[in-house]
């Protein structure tokens, strides 16, 4: 795992304590390594990751259409309750289903109200915005405003924009 992905995920880990929302993205496209970023980071933790797809599906596999839109926000926080700290989520693929009528990036803040989560996001930070799909995809999402501290598997970080106003820069 590349040292500085696994440093700013610890630092802003940390620093997710003292959020309002303590949720922490590792943003990077389909193949760019976080699930085993994840992994490594959980094995240090002595926690493991949870695969939200699988453990949805299981969970919706039962109801109807209207109870799983209405149900799988308190489904998802009982997931999040029964993992160990810091949460690790993996594969939140589910999440952006249409058919679900779902805000992902709502849900993850909902439930990192209460807890540290670290969730991998499949997408890509451009100009500041957060993306998951491409334009036209009908699962796609743009967020301009994110309350969560982000690491890129590109190396970036919005911990150190956070470390520099402190310090005086800007």
């Amino acid at each position: 795992m590349a040292e500085p992905i696994y440093d700013k995920i610890k630092q802003s880990l940390q620093a997710a304590e003292g959020l309002y929302h303590r949720l922490v993205l590792l943003v990077g496209e389909t193949g760019s390594g976080k699930t085993g970023v994840l992994r490594d980071i959980a094995k240090e933790f002595g926690s493991s990751v949870v695969n939200v797809n699988l453990m949805l599906s299981c969970e919706l596999l039962e109801l109807t259409a209207k109870q799983r839109s209405l149900r799988l926000p308190g489904i998802l926080e009982q997931i999040a309750a029964q993992a160990q700290s810091p949460v690790m989520l993996d594969n939140l693929e589910i999440l952006f289903d249409k058919d679900l009528q779902q805000d992902p990036l709502r849900l993850l803040q909902s439930i990192s109200r209460n807890r540290v989560v670290l969730a991998s996001w499949n997408g890509i930070i451009d100009s500041g915005r957060l993306l998951f799909a491409e334009t036209g995809h009908p699962e796609y999402r743009n967020y301009d405003s994110v309350d969560a501290l982000i690491v890129g598997m590109d190396g970036t970080a919005t911990i150190d924009s956070v470390k520099n106003r402190e310090v005086g820069h800007v």
